[in-house]
């Protein structure tokens, strides 16, 4: 049996769905590499510390998503990890919905359910 540190799979969008994301400064708008109802993962050559807050936008089929998050993993070849803090109201049923629909999406046709 596997062991997964994650509490919750992981669903990767097509590549343009974007984010935009800033943290007390100017934001930025950066490629969105996977969802996961506890976080995401953006692709960005931006550096930040572990622990700081960033408030993100998302704009998908679904509407409008905000966020507010705090950077828990850097991969400094790559992007930010970023956990929810804060994801409320229509902003959560939002990303609950996208998330279904990207989980089915991953789902082969031919599998059984």
């Amino acid at each position: 049996m596997a062991y997964y540190r994650r509490s919750t799979p992981r669903a990767e969008p097509d590549e343009r769905v974007f984010a935009f994301w800033s943290s007390g400064g100017p934001g930025d708008l950066s490629r969105v590499r996977n969802f996961s109802l506890g976080g995401v993962f953006i692709e960005t050559d931006s550096r930040k510390e572990l622990g700081t807050p960033v408030e993100i936008y998302f704009l998908v089929g679904e509407g409008q998503i905000c966020a507010k998050a705090v950077v828990r993993h850097i991969s400094p070849d790559t992007g930010l990890g970023l956990k929810f803090t804060t994801l409320e109201g229509q902003n959560l049923l939002r990303f609950g919905t996208l998330m279904k629909r990207l989980y089915a999406e991953a789902v082969p046709a031919d599998s059984p359910h």
